[in-house]
């Protein structure tokens, strides 16, 4: 469901494209929602005339809280039609964090369900102020920031550099604008293929007391394989021979996994129940778009003793 103020533009946004030049070369508007501003991405095949332009300054004076961003080719290249004004952003008020993004980053587009997700998934993380946490497939760290105002000390990792950085510069910010007395924990970000993970890049990664896992469609496999391999060399180290530096890593106690396609999420909770020593503790779902079959699952996995 649409928010109605979004939903409010629809009509509107058709009257603008069939009125410009470069209708027949706009293929397509992508939509991205902060708390108060309302970010339009047009897709142009073809420059854009003076006329065109100012269509779509007089479409934002009329309709407030609309920002339009050019993206003349690939999604690197979108970019805000005019500089200045309110950036595009999203607050998540129960941990004071402040996050800023652009609307070609990967952000959950409910963002009333993602305060949900956030706030349930950490209150069963339940991290503590001695441990050390990782932050697996991070993004922009949506789940890493909130996460540095409970833990010891936080990495979040994740495929994207663009990302990492962007999620350094959501740490800095953040840092900056926190109380002394709730200032966030010692937090790194780190870029690395989460496809191709082994339990030597496990081993380096360093142990954590917990994990977060939040993975895109297709699931966590490489990362989950690594783990259970690492297990399987402590009971049948003849058939897994050990990992260089194995001897003084230990898995995380406890493993929150969200995912967006319970598919992936049963197989990968097959292989830690079955091969990585966990047992599965909690699973429920979050109906992220009502009517629809998008659900959020979230899933809790404790190690067996």
């Amino acid at each position: 469901m649409l928010p109605p103020h979004v939903s409010d533009l629809l009509l509107p946004l058709r009257a603008l494209i069939t009125s410009m030049d470069a209708k027949e070369t706009c293929p397509q508007i992508e939509l991205a929602c902060g708390d108060s501003v309302t970010a339009l991405v047009l897709r142009h095949m073809a420059p854009l005339s003076h006329g065109d332009l100012a269509l779509l300054r007089a479409f934002a004076v009329r309709h407030a809280g609309v920002q339009w961003w050019l993206q003349p080719k690939d999604p690197e290249t979108a970019h805000l039609l005019d500089e200045g004004g309110e950036a595009l952003s999203y607050d998540l008020p129960e941990f004071g964090i402040h996050m800023p993004f652009k609307p070609t980053d990967f952000t959950q587009v409910n963002p009333h369900i993602n305060r949900v997700l956030v706030s349930r998934a950490l209150r069963l993380l339940d991290a503590q102020k001695q441990e050390r946490v990782i932050d697996w497939f991070c993004g922009l760290g949506n789940f890493t920031l909130p996460i540095a105002t409970q833990a010891r000390e936080v990495l979040g990792i994740e495929g994207s550099e663009a990302l990492v950085a962007r999620s350094r510069a959501n740490f800095k910010l953040n840092q900056a604008l926190s109380p002394v007395n709730k200032a966030l924990a010692a937090t790194n970000f780190v870029a690395r293929n989460l496809f191709e993970m082994t339990p030597e890049l496990l081993i380096q990664d360093g142990v954590a007391d917990k994990w977060l896992v939040d993975p895109p469609r297709e699931g966590a496999v490489s990362l989950v394989q690594a783990l259970a391999e690492l297990h399987q060399q402590k009971l049948d180290p003849i058939r897994h021979p050990a990992t260089a530096g194995a001897e003084g890593w230990t898995p995380p106690k406890r493993i929150v996994y969200v995912s967006c396609n319970p598919s992936t999420l049963a197989r990968d909770a097959d292989l830690l129940v079955h091969q990585a020593g966990y047992r599965c503790s909690f699973a429920g779902v979050v109906n992220m778009f009502p009517h629809t079959a998008h659900v959020e699952s979230m899933a809790v996995f404790d190690l067996e003793a």
